[in-house]
Formats: structure tokens, C-alpha cells, sequence
């Protein structure tokens, strides 16, 4: 029989005081349940980290602490860091006292009966488990068709991400220092768990509604995300860029032989409409390749100052 794993859920939360009882209760309950199994040891907790939430959400989980010091377990940012820093504050700040963490967010669309499953495949010899969505019907026509085309303009880039999977996932120990060796600030974590190697396996769920409360990624904020993403694991668009540079270098040229034939054979034509247009389609092909090449220029910025990507100003054990 295998022996119980010691698992810590890492949960980021970001004014998510409507929905953190709810959360925590479920969670909870399935602990207890492979605890009761003989799956989690004893001391495997939940980890909430509060993001520099601005409700009450951090003295919530000092309740939760302070009913149930064994269960529940809390990290506080000295400020808002955005979730991909917060995700990866709580799995560092675990990973040297626990076997596996497994990342959830805390609205729990994603099933929480799936940790089963997670939990079964890394005691089968899985290093990393990925939740994998079995569809996007809780999703407006929007964002599903918006979540989609993400996923397929990423591996066009030649982004190495998995399909459906956001941040619910399974990580062993082993997996977890290879990723305490990326530095980067400029932080996708979609992107660079699937670099690290290591046996991997899936589980498929339903994803759900959320239960209460608002979700944290308006329209702007998703677009950001997805172009952190493409920026951070491809540099395919400075290529695209070059590749349009050339084609547009070479439909000059062949244009240029077109009107000196078309000059010398006496068919002349009225050049300011070409002449407008050329000036506008090509300043704004530039201004857009600026703007892309900017962007990268900034992130070299940002990692050449290595910056800490998170403070913690209060951790409850």
C-alpha cells in the first residue's frame, strides 16, 4: 500500500472575502477525505495567500487559522503582486516542508474531486499533474472563443503549453526546485512548468460557475496576461516582424519597377492616393514594430534589475 503524501493546496486570493468560506469548507472537507483514506498525512494543509487584498479577506483566514490552526495555513503579501507572483510566493514558501503541492483557485471553478485523481497519479510515479478542461461551457462565448484562439496563437508562437490548463495543477518536490531556478520576472508559469520535464500525467474535469463573488480578470487584465505570456516564452513576433520588414521591402521594390515601366510607355498616373496611403500603411506597420520591439526591450529592463518578485509581510503555520 502507498504511504500518505504530506500536500499542501495553495490557494492565491485577491478580494475574495464572498467566496473564502465556501472555499475553505470544501476544502477542508476534501482533505479530511483522503486523510480518512490513508492518502494525505496528517499534516497536509490548505495555504491561503492573500495577494494585498483590500477587503477582509486577510482576516478571514486568520479566523480560519485560529479555528483550525492544522487545516488552514496563511501567507500575506506586503502588497499586490498579481497572481502569478502570489501562486509562486505559496509554492516556495512550501516546497522544502511538504511531498506535493497541488495550486487552485480560490472561486474553486475548477472540481475539487479531481485531487483524487492528482493525488493517485503522482503515487503512481507522476512528478507533475495537470487539470485539464473537459470543456468551457460556464464561459461567455467571449472568453471561450477569445480562451481558444490564446491557446492557438501560443503554440503558432511556439509556446510549449498545454491545452485547457490554467493553474490547477500537481507539483512534486523534485518539480518545485527545478522551478525555484527560473529567475525570471516577467513571471507565466502556464509556460515554464511544462520546461521543467519530469513525468507528467492529466486529469480531466468540468469546470464550473463560480460561485460568489466577482472574477478577477476583466478583459483588460486577460489581454495583459496573454501578452505576458507570448513575450515571456517566444520571440516568434520579432521574427514575424523581419519576415513583414522583407515583404514589404520587396513589394516596394517590385512597385517601383511597375511605375517606371508604366512612366515610359506613357501611361502616367496621379501618385497622391498611392503616394497617402503607402506613407500611412507603412508609419503604422513601423509604429507597431516599435511597439513590439519596446515591449521586449522592456521586459530586459525589468530582469536586468531583478527586482524581488513578491514581499511576505505575515505567515500564519
Amino acid at each position: 500500500m502507498t504511504s500518505p503524501i504530506n500536500l499542501a493546496i495553495i490557494v492565491p486570493c485577491y478580494n475574495e472575502e464572498e467566496v473564502l468560506p465556501d472555499t475553505a469548507k470544501i476544502l477542508s472537507a476534501k482533505r479530511q477525505q483522503l486523510i480518512n483514506e490513508k492518502r494525505l498525512s496528517e499534516t497536509s494543509r490548505i495555504v491561503f495567500v492573500d495577494d494585498g487584498s483590500k477587503d477582509s479577506t486577510w482576516a478571514k483566514i486568520q479566523q480560519l487559522h485560529s479555528e483550525n490552526p492544522s487545516a488552514f495555513s496563511g501567507i500575506k503579501l506586503s502588497r499586490n503582486r498579481g497572481h502569478q507572483n502570489a501562486l509562486l510566493c505559496g509554492l516556495m514558501t512550501v516546497k522544502d516542508t511538504t511531498d506535493a503541492t497541488i495550486s487552485i483557485d480560490a472561486d474553486l471553478q475548477d472540481d475539487v474531486d479531481a485531487i483524487d485523481d492528482m493525488v493517485k497519479k503522482y503515487q503512481d510515479g507522476c512528478e507533475i499533474v495537470y487539470g485539464i478542461r473537459s470543456n468551457r461551457d460556464s464561459d461567455s462565448i467571449f472568453k471561450r472563443s477569445s480562451a481558444q484562439g490564446f491557446y492557438k496563437l501560443m503554440k503558432f508562437l511556439g509556446a510549449d503549453i498545454v491545452y485547457n490548463h490554467a493553474d490547477f495543477r500537481l507539483m512534486g518536490t523534485r518539480a518545485l526546485d527545478a522551478l525555484a531556478e527560473y529567475k525570471e520576472v516577467n513571471l507565466f508559469l502556464r509556460g515554464i512548468v511544462p520546461m521543467l520535464g519530469y513525468k507528467t500525467g492529466t486529469v480531466i474535469y468540468a469546470r464550473k460557475k463560480r460561485k460568489a463573488g466577482e472574477s478577477k480578470y476583466p478583459l483588460s487584465k486577460m489581454l495583459k496576461f496573454a501578452f505576458e505570456g507570448i513575450s515571456s516564452l517566444s520571440v516568434k513576433p520579432l521574427r514575424i516582424i523581419t519576415i513583414l520588414g522583407i515583404l514589404i521591402f520587396s513589394t516596394s521594390f517590385f512597385m517601383i519597377i511597375y511605375f517606371f515601366v508604366r512612366y515610359f510607355t506613357g501611361d502616367t498616373v496621379a501618385g497622391w492616393p498611392s503616394l497617402i496611403c503607402s506613407i500611412w500603411g507603412i508609419g503604422g506597420l513601423i509604429l507597431f514594430a516599435v511597439g513590439i520591439v519596446g515591449e521586449y526591450i522592456g521586459k530586459i529592463y525589468l530582469e536586468a534589475k531583478a527586482r524581488p518578485r513578491f514581499f511576505i509581510e505575515a505567515v500564519l503555520k
